[in-house]
């Protein structure tokens, strides 16, 4: 009888040893698959915000960097600062846009863009501003280089306010492939990169460089000497002899 009573005490206690074991393993299941929720929720936010802010490079609401095209590695640094209102930018952009894209493409080039309001301070309006922002936006969406030829290729006449038009520019981008979207049409309809615009002309008017386009490679104005006019094959060799 006495051992009867062990033996059911054994088993008794072999049971409660086998819950308790099994409670312990869904518990630490339970917290395993937690963690890992939140860390999945974590990498979605994550991405998200990469993804918002180009992939890890300056958000342009916050900064007045330049924008960059063409390989950050190049022996070569073409910097413009230019105006999309104004009829001078537009005449070197048209002059000089496919020998500038070909030494991009070759590495030899990149081109550092910053872009200013000049002519809406001189003539009045907004035009200049608003086409900034417009060309910032579609920089999110990785479509600078595009839009920004767009605008030059419409650009209207110096004295019409033409691009204060959020339609206008609406309408322009929708010659761009792949670049209107409810995020992109937001961004442009408010404004999101006035304030990168603003100090990108701040630094523009405190860099004592008079006009726009000024155009500077490695530093040396090349695009002001009118006595020796510089023409795109001059341009071109000039990169080349730094490659």
């Amino acid at each position: 009888m006495t051992q009867n009573k062990t033996s059911a005490r054994d088993r008794l206690r072999a049971e409660q040893q086998r819950h308790r074991a099994s409670e312990k393993r869904r518990r630490t299941a339970k917290v395993a698959a937690a963690v890992i929720g939140a860390l999945a929720v974590a990498t979605g936010v994550g991405a998200t915000v990469a993804h918002q802010t180009g992939g890890g490079e300056e958000d342009n609401s916050q900064s007045a960097k330049p924008i960059t095209v063409g390989d950050k590695g190049a022996p070569a640094k073409l910097t413009v600062y230019e105006d999309f209102r104004c009829p001078a930018c537009g005449q070197f952009e048209n002059t000089y846009q496919s020998t500038i894209k070909s030494l991009e493409k070759a590495g030899k080039l990149r081109a550092e863009y910053h872009l200013v309001a000049l002519i809406d301070k001189n003539m009045g309006g907004s035009g200049s501003e608003e086409a900034a922002n417009a060309a910032v936006c579609a920089k999110d969406r990785g479509k600078f280089e595009a839009y920004h030829d767009v605008l030059y290729r419409n650009q209207p006449a110096e004295q019409d306010d033409a691009f204060a038009s959020t339609k206008r520019l609406l309408e322009l981008a929708k010659k761009v492939e792949g670049l209107v979207s409810p995020a992109f049409e937001e961004c442009v309809s408010t404004g999101q990169h006035d304030a990168w615009v603003r100090r990108s002309s701040e630094s523009f008017g405190a860099s004592g460089h008079q006009g726009t386009p000024t155009v500077l490679l490695d530093g040396k104005n090349i695009y002001a000497d009118q006595s020796n006019p510089l023409t795109p094959q001059k341009l071109k060799k000039m990169v080349e002899r730094k490659s």
